[in-house]
């Protein structure tokens, strides 16, 4: 009943912002949907191990009722014969199969390596949700009829069973039926929610989406800028992108690296797999010459979708932290700061930003510098230097470009970066910036 429910991102989307008024901490529950979900699973998994394990038992524990008492009677086949010759069986051999084989290919080390086979592997959730709902439909557990009841009552009859159906005796041999299947009453609701879900993701994935700019970065990183009818956003938020000429079933999640105050969306899409390396090829990152608009593949976005970054301007003093590309939803954030506080002038709750930024590598910098040269430069401009404190960190580095770091040190900005912020190397101590920040803004 839950399995389907902590996947349903526009109903969770939905319960987000409804919630969100009256609770910020209730809120912030609904991010560890997938979290959830994989519990979920466990359970799922757990208890159908303790099923088999039961299954597997010696038949000759399984008796009649006439022979002892019993509310439930299942028969005596063996449960070989029964597992490939009755609905519960084969329904039971097909979902504990879709089973397995979710979860295997739902371990990190596949999902990383091979996400094709996790992604299509994961909707054989479909036939496991088909295969439970038949499952209880062959009525191999069998109760005690009601009208059986009235005539061996197991609370009276248990002790006198030798005598069941006798001559003088008050009990008669009990009658026993299949019980009617029950699991449909549990599913049906989440069942239909998650039905309505895809149907307005396939309503969104038929609206039309425009490309007005792809840029590509160093270290093969792709920008794209989009624009859909009706489209709105906040800071943080992620979308689901599918390329219908990479694959036609295949969504992946991307951060927005727009803001909201920009006409436009956008997402910038590291080079790491088969599907965002073909995507790159399409929007012709593999090609020297510009690419003409009607060349440029059709997409389909889904979202956008909350996340906690959402809550940033509603906190006084607030610290971001990002890791490589996982600096995209400060993108957003920083951009809308630059738009509300610089260039609008508005006066926004936030009153101090600590910004950390840890990167393997010098080429990662690159996209993202510009943004932060930009920031750097209005913010001295228009005097509020103040409120925003980065720091950038370099976690890994070559020899060579150590001996070059160490010429331009003195230099008035950055050699990798190019601000006048100078970039750290390793990685920071917590501790200390924790206690230091604290120690700034008491309580």
């Amino acid at each position: 009943m839950l399995i389907l429910l902590p996947v349903c991102r526009n109903l969770l989307s939905f319960l987000r912002g409804t919630i969100q008024c009256c609770s910020r901490t209730a809120a912030r529950q609904l991010d560890r949907n997938l979290t959830f979900h994989k519990l979920v699973a466990y359970m799922i998994a757990f208890h159908t191990g303790i099923i088999v394990e039961d299954l597997s038992a010696d038949p000759v524990t399984w008796t009649h009722a006439a022979t002892k008492p019993c509310v439930l009677c299942v028969c005596t086949q063996s449960p070989t014969i029964v597992m490939f010759t009755t609905i519960a069986g084969l329904t039971g051999v097909v979902i504990t199969l879709a089973l397995i084989l979710i979860i295997t290919s739902s371990m990190e080390v596949i999902r990383r390596s091979y996400f094709e086979v996790f992604w299509y592997t994961h909707h054989l959730f479909v036939i496991f949700f088909i295969g439970l709902v038949f499952h209880g439909f062959g009525r191999i557990v069998r109760g005690q009829t009601a009208a059986s009841l009235k005539t061996n009552r197991p609370d009276v009859c248990a002790d006198q069973f030798e005598d069941w159906g006798n001559n003088g005796s008050e009990c008669a041999v009990p009658e026993f039926a299949g019980n009617p299947p029950m699991t449909w009453k549990w599913v049906v609701g989440p069942m239909i929610l998650y039905v309505c879900e895809r149907l307005v993701r396939l309503y969104r994935s038929h609206q039309k989406v425009v490309i007005t700019k792809v840029v590509m970065h160093p270290s093969k990183t792709l920008e794209l800028q989009m624009k859909r009818k009706g489209f709105h956003m906040e800071v943080g938020q992620y979308v689901f992108i599918q390329c219908p000429s990479v694959s036609r079933l295949e969504w992946h999640p991307f951060t927005l690296t727009s803001a909201p105050e920009e006409d436009y969306f956008s997402a910038h899409i590291r080079i790491v797999g088969d599907w965002t390396q073909a995507l790159y090829e399409a929007c012709g990152g593999d090609k020297t010459e510009p690419q003409e608009a009607w060349k440029l593949p059709k997409l389909a976005i889904d979202g956008p979708f909350g996340t906690a970054s959402e809550d940033v301007f509603r906190y006084e003093v607030v610290m971001l932290v990002g890791a490589g590309i996982g600096v995209t939803p400060f993108a957003s954030i920083l951009k809308s700061v630059w738009y509300k506080r610089i260039q609008n002038n508005q006066d926004v709750f936030t009153k101090k930003i600590y910004f950390y930024w840890l990167c393997p590598e010098t080429q990662a910098f690159e996209w993202f510098a510009d943004l932060l040269q930009s920031l750097e430069g209005q913010m001295a401009e228009k005097g509020v230097t103040d409120f925003l404190s980065y720091n950038i960190y370099l976690t890994r580095w070559k020899e060579t470009e150590a001996a070059h770091f160490r010429v331009h040190h003195e230099a008035e900005n950055d050699p990798i970066t190019g601000l006048k912020q100078k970039t750290l190397y390793g990685k920071p101590n917590w501790d200390n910036e924790f206690t230091h920040i604290a120690s700034k803004h008491p309580g």
